[in-house]
Order: C-alpha cells, then sequence, then structure tokens
C-alpha cells in the first residue's frame, strides 16, 4: 500500500509529538539540562552519576525507566598506554584476545584494596576482574535482581549500573575516527566523544566460556553527545520508532524480547550518517520515519544489526534467528504494509488527525502542556527526591553555588543549580545535630545557626515545603511565636491556582500559564513559584517536631503541605496553651483533609488524618484519635509507609 506523504502531514505529526508525547525542542533541552545538573552535584571525588538511557537523553516517555551509571574514580581501565601512575587507583587492562568484538577481559595490573580482589577470579596465571561478582556485591536487598549489567528494583523503574572508565579510545573503534559521512557528527563532536574515552560494563557474552569476566564496551557518553546533536525531528523519529517497539511490537508474545531500544537508536545513528541534516526537518519526519523503520526489516531479514561504534560486533548474531525471526518479519511487513499509518495502531498516536493539527499550536498552550508533562513525569519527581546530595558533598555544592551567585542572575542554568541546592539543603539541614549533650550554649547556638544558614537555602525549589521546614526549626527551638508567622506566610501560598505532583490540571491552570508574568520562565522557575510540594523528613531528621516519634523510633514521612501546615499551627498554640486557636487549627487541618486540598492520591490523605490523630491524642480526645487513626490505616495499611497502625496498637 503506498501513500503520498504530503508535507503538511508530516509537520501535523511533527506539532501532535511535541504536543502529546515529547514536548517541544527547548522542553528536551530543560530536561536533559535538569539531569546534567543534578549528575554534577551528586557527583564527588570518588564517583562520577551519570543519567543515561532514554531519559538521560531528554526523552520522558510512558514505560520509560530510570538508568542510572555509577562510574568509580578509583577504578580505571585501559588498553595500549599506560596511565599516569596513582597509587590510590586500581587499574585494569584490556585483553581482547578470544572475546567477541566490542567486549574485552580487565587483567588485575595494580590493587591495594582486598575488597576489589575478592571480586577477581584467577584464569591461566593471571587475576581478572569478574563482572559477575560485581554486580552481585550490590544485592543488599531482596528487592534488587540483576538485569543484564544493571540491578533493577522491584518496581520497574530504575536501572543501575556500576562502570569502570577508560580515559583513551578503544582500538575496536578506531576506524569510527575517520569513517566517512555527510557532516554527522561534526568534527567537535566526534573530538570530543574520543576525549571521554569509553565506560565498561559488567556483562558478557551470553553463553561465552568467558561470560563471568568479560565487559561489555559501553559508549553511552559518547551517545549522549550524539543525541544532543540531533535536530527535533531526528530525535521524534527516534521516539516513533521507540514506540512502535513498545506499543505494538512487543505486544506480540513471540516478538516480546527479540528487539530493544538500543537496536533502534544504532539504526536512527547510522541513517544519520547518510542523509544530509537538511532532510530532518518537520516537513520530512514521515519519509524519515520508514527510511529507519524500512532499515530495521531490512537488518531483521539478514540478522545483522552492526554496532554503531564497533561494526564487526553483529548484535543480532544468535539472537533474531530461527522461527522467531519469521515471526518478526511477518509482524514488521505486515506493519509496514500500513507505511506510515503503522504507528496508529499505538494507543498513544491513535488519536492523531492531521486535520486537526495542521493548525499551529499557540506557545502557551505547548508550554503549559510540557509543565503539565513535568508535574506528572514520574521519572523526573522519582530523580528529584531520590538522588540526594551525601553531606560529604557539602563543600562542592557550596563551592558551585559561590561560582553560579558571580555569573548573571538571568543564567538558566543557576536557577537549575539553586534549585537543586534547594532540595540538598533541605535534606542537610535535617543532619545537623540542634541538641547538645555540652553544656555550652555558644555550642549549641553555633549549631542552631548552623542549621538556619542551611534551611534558610532550602526555599527554591517549591512555592511552600521549604518555608515550612524553617517554621519546624523554630517549633523545634521553641521559638513558637516565628513558626507561627511562617506557617500563616505558607498557608497564603497554598491558594487554588497553585499545584501540586501528578495533579490534573484545570482550567484556572491553563489560564494562569497564559499570563505575560509565566511565558518563557524555565521548568524550575515554575516548580518553585507554583508548586506546593510535599514536607519530606529524612530518617533520624533533627527538624521533625518530637510528638512525630514513637518510642525513639525515627522513621521516614512525607505529609501534605497543607495539612502539616495546620499541624504545626497546632502544635505551638498546644505550648503556647492557647485552646482556641488549637480548636481552631484542628478545624483548618479537618477541612484540608475533607477537600483533598493538595492530596492527590490515598497515601497523602492517610498521613494527613496520621497528623489528625496525633492532635487529638495531644488533646486527651483518644476515642476520636482511635477513630481517625483507623481511618489512616484503612486508606494506608503499608507500615512500612503509615505508622497509624502502630499508634494504634499502643493505644490498645
Amino acid at each position: 500500500m503506498e501513500d503520498n506523504v504530503t508535507p503538511d502531514i508530516s509537520i501535523a505529526l511533527y506539532h501532535y509529538l511535541c504536543q502529546h508525547i515529547v514536548g517541544s525542542e527547548d522542553h528536551v533541552k530543560q530536561i536533559r539540562l535538569m539531569n546534567a545538573v543534578r549528575d554534577d552535584l551528586t557527583s564527588n571525588k570518588k564517583t562520577t552519576f551519570i543519567t543515561s538511557g532514554s531519559f538521560g537523553e531528554g526523552l520522558d516517555m510512558r514505560g520509560s525507566d530510570l538508568d542510572l551509571m555509577q562510574v568509580s574514580r578509583t577504578f580505571e581501565a585501559y588498553e595500549n598506554i599506560k596511565p599516569f601512575f596513582n597509587p590510590n587507583i586500581t587499574y585494569f587492562s584490556m585483553e581482547r584476545d578470544d572475546v567477541k568484538p566490542g567486549y574485552a577481559q580487565l587483567k588485575l595490573d595494580y590493587c591495594r584494596s582486598r575488597s576489589v580482589l575478592k571480586l577477581c577470579e584467577e584464569q591461566n596465571g593471571k587475576i581478572y576482574f569478574s563482572s559477575t561478582l560485581d554486580k552481585q556485591k550490590f544485592l543488599y536487598s531482596d528487592k534488587l535482581s540483576i538485569h543484564g549489567p544493571c540491578l533493577s528494583d522491584s518496581t520497574g523503574i530504575f536501572d543501575f549500573a556500576f562502570c569502570l572508565h577508560c580515559k583513551t579510545w578503544v582500538s575496536p573503534a578506531g576506524q569510527w575516527i575517520t569513517r566517512s559521512n555527510n557532516s554527522w557528527p561534526s568534527y567537535n563532536v566526534k573530538q570530543s566523544i574520543i576525549k571521554h574515552g569509553v565506560l565498561f560494563v559488567p556483562i558478557g557474552v551470553k553463553g561465552s566460556p568467558k561470560e563471568d569476566l568479560e565487559w561489555r564496551v559501553s559508549f553511552s557518553v559518547g551517545e549522549k553527545f550524539l543525541i544532543n546533536t540531533f535536530t527535533h525531528t531526528q530525535l521524534l523519529c527516534y521516539a516513533l520508532l521507540k514506540i512502535i517497539l513498545k506499543d505494538v511490537i512487543a505486544t506480540f508474545s513471540e516478538c516480546e524480547d527479540l528487539l530493544c531500544s538500543y537496536f533502534l537508536k544504532t539504526i536512527v545513528f547510522w541513517i544519520s550518517e547518510e542523509l544530509s541534516q537538511s532532510v530532518w526537518k518537520p516537513e520530512y519526519i514521515i519519509p524519515c520515519f520508514m527510511r529507519c523503520f524500512s532499515r530495521l526489516i531490512y537488518c531483521v531479514e539478514h540478522s545483522v544489526c552492526s554496532h554503531y561504534f564497533i561494526p564487526e560486533n553483529n548484535m543480532f548474531e544468535n539472537k533474531i534467528v530461527g522461527r522467531p525471526r519469521e515471526v518478526l518479519l511477518e509482524k514488521l511487513y505486515m506493519l509496514h504494509s500500513y507505511n506510515w499509518r503503522c504507528i496508529l495502531f499505538s494507543d498513544q498516536i491513535s488519536s492523531f488527525n492531521s486535520s486537526i493539527w495542521n493548525v499551529p499550536i499557540e506557545p502557551y498552550t505547548q508550554y503549559s502542556k510540557e509543565f503539565e508533562k513535568v508535574l506528572t513525569s514520574r521519572l523526573l519527581h522519582f530523580t528529584n527526591i531520590s538522588f540526594g546530595f551525601s553531606t560529604s558533598n557539602i563543600n562542592n555544592v557550596r563551592m558551585k553555588q559561590i561560582i553560579l551567585c558571580q555569573q548573571s542572575s538571568g543564567s538558566s542554568i543557576k536557577d537549575v543549580y539553586n534549585f537543586y541546592i534547594s532540595k540538598w539543603c533541605q535534606e542537610h539541614a535535617q543532619s545537623v545535630p540542634l541538641i547538645s549533650t555540652l553544656s555550652n550554649n555558644k555550642y549549641q547556638y553555633k549549631q542552631y545557626k548552623s542549621c538556619l544558614s542551611v534551611v534558610t537555602d532550602n526555599i527554591y525549589h517549591d512555592a511552600v515545603s521549604g518555608w515550612l521546614m524553617v517554621a519546624s526549626l523554630f517549633y523545634k527551638t521553641k521559638q513558637y511565636s516565628a513558626a507561627l508567622n511562617i506557617v500563616s506566610y505558607s498557608l497564603s501560598k497554598c491558594t487554588p491556582e497553585k499545584l501540586c505532583h501528578f495533579m490534573t490540571f484545570s482550567d484556572i491552570h491553563y489560564q494562569l500559564l497564559k499570563l505575560q508574568t509565566f511565558q518563557k520562565k524555565s521548568l524550575v522557575y515554575l516548580l518553585k513559584t507554583l508548586v506546593v510540594g510535599y514536607t519530606q523528613f529524612e530518617e533520624n531528621s533533627t527538624l521533625i517536631p518530637d510528638e512525630l516519634q514513637m518510642n525513639q523510633l525515627n522513621t521516614f514521612y512525607t505529609f501534605p503541605s497543607t495539612a502539616y501546615a495546620y499541624f504545626l499551627n497546632f502544635l505551638c498554640y498546644y505550648h503556647l496553651n492557647d485552646v482556641r486557636q488549637c480548636q481552631d487549627s484542628l478545624k483548618g487541618l479537618q477541612l484540608v483533609i475533607d477537600e483533598g486540598y493538595f492530596m492527590v492520591n490515598v497515601d497523602l490523605k492517610a498521613e494527613a488524618y496520621y497528623l489528625l490523630g496525633i492532635a487529638l491524642q495531644l488533646l486527651g480526645d483518644m476515642e476520636s484519635a482511635r477513630h481517625v487513626f483507623l481511618k489512616s490505616v484503612k486508606l494506608c495499611p503499608d507500615e512500612l509507609y503509615n505508622s497509624a497502625g502502630k499508634r494504634l496498637l499502643l493505644m490498645n
């Protein structure tokens, strides 16, 4: 079935993908910037963190997981040229004899660590680093499992890989440097990729007699460089291929595990070398996609998919063969018979109608949709709360902050750094001890000032929760009037037009984002201005009110900020013996619970009931407290996330 695809249809599809699937070019750049800054701040002298995979490339799509690479700076691999010796580094040399192209064994050359020696095995008088033992050392929880070179969590969101860095380019990929092409990638991009070198990830060739001692050469960082040079049309073509794979091809049980996103990325790289960059424009997105899809079929037909950097590595070898290959080809031929309309088999794109999407999108509509995408992104939310900055990073973070303060106040990268530094400060402030066993009051005051300095820097990542952490500090130090003032200010910001994570936008929110005040503002500006975030207390937090702790049990808590504000209000008035204001605070707490105000799921409502139950306990109304705790447990029975059940047991 042949289709005459007009540029209008291509442009309409381009607009549809921008608004509903991927986002605009600017949106992708901001996601990449947030990833880069977070990686920079979480890295330290011993470890470099790299957000990789599709999300690391700026694609926040349905079904994507979070790939995080941890590169040890205390290990170094090399091929021919020995690096400058450092006695604190463990060195491995690369051996490729009798190993498939794209893989290597890592022979131990120098090591001072016994723990590293335990991860090595002897073979023919030489000691090699075991990729299998290396992965197993991270299996400290039954919620983790080995998935290829990575460890995966039980939710399927997170993939983590330990990596070694080789600072020089490796000879198996040497031909890539001089391979002729149509100016893509450019000379400067190639040089940047070569300068970085390569990584080694812990996985061998399946079925190889040396599988446990083999490591795969990874060009993950170089691939991010290449993806970042893509035009937005190139990126959307790659996204379309991923959608076809996950939403259509993988739904056929016989084809579920045959193809992966990496094969598709490789095909887009090869096509990008062949086509002029001038072709990758919105009006040609359908022909470009079909060329990539046709190449995929060709690769399956011949059971060959050459690695982009090491073509001698056929990634389809011993994989796309036999009956499974025949079934896959049958499905691919069927999809190809629909031409570009094969993408409509995906429920994400099935509503696409070119006649509707020919009208250009209003900038504010695109802007609003992209911010909504950020607020409902589980991956971005997960990275923002899960990869905190260790206290050992304090000097690194503070130094970056000083440097950024000397730069232009309009710098978008400065806004992103301040956003993440604010999140780090909220976490770090909770580890500063407020009560000293020493009798020296000056010491206690110094501790207080230290905590106050950090906690006042935690107000830049959302509109409310940072201020509530400041109020918590004042409450813990018995400055009740100051705490009440901050709580009052926080509640004044919890207005109906504000937003929270995973909240469905209303017309009010779309109208708000139309305002000139917000147009062209960065994502992090909107997050710190419009979002009512959760109030989170770390395990063993020094800022959590004593009333929330049970029998020295100090755990991680997440509260809706509206509920916590009224609860903190109640506690202050309780200690000031103001009964009337205590009752008013309880009414406010009950009201926000009844309305579900900034509580988008039952877990948050359960935590709000938990706060209400504690307040009723303090007032001596045990029957009402028991009733409220039961409501909390009914909403969230998991004791790992809700302590209401433990409170009930203590009451009984």
